[in-house]
């Protein structure tokens, strides 16, 4: 039986519990149901996404869509971004980079890696539910192919 493209799940690498918590809590205002499953490090998700987590088991037939920090003990989310998009079966998944980091060498090297989306988090409380309020709307679209073209403009791509 095909899955349906609402049955996505939304892996969640964050290390900061009130972001995790402000995720999930805006993505359920805005009507996204998916599961959404957090990993507070680095290490804990790839070994869930690599099929060595003790206890969360990765089911490969359904289509997962990672929201990665960058900053995070352990793994960071940069060395999580290149072992997904250097691994055959993984490599498709889209990332979306979601962090308070805004450095140009960094986005750049983050699209350079592979990322499909690439999000500051603003500082900012309202901005940062705006935001959040944005990417459900995006993640919940059933049609949407991941590719960094599709999802930055080209302006924007230019400047990183």
């Amino acid at each position: 039986m095909e899955r349906m493209e609402h049955d996505k799940v939304i892996p969640i690498a964050e290390d900061d519990a009130g972001h995790g918590l402000l995720m999930t809590r805006n993505f359920r205002r805005a009507g996204i149901t998916n599961e959404i499953i957090h990993f507070a490090d680095g290490q804990n998700l790839l070994d869930f996404l690599f099929l060595r987590h003790k206890t969360l088991i990765r089911d490969p037939q359904v289509p997962y869509i990672l929201l990665c920090d960058i900053r995070m003990p352990g793994v960071d989310g940069m060395e999580i971004l290149q072992q997904i998009k250097a691994d055959e079966q993984l490599r498709t998944m889209p990332v979306i980079m979601i962090s308070m980091t805004d450095e140009p060498d960094v986005v750049r090297e983050c699209y350079r890696l592979g990322c499909n989306f690439y999000i500051t988090k603003p500082v900012d409380h309202t901005e940062f539910i705006d935001v959040l309020g944005k990417l459900a709307k995006f993640i919940a679209q059933p049609s949407v192919k991941f590719s960094a073209m599709s999802l930055v403009s080209h302006k924007e791509k230019t400047q990183y």
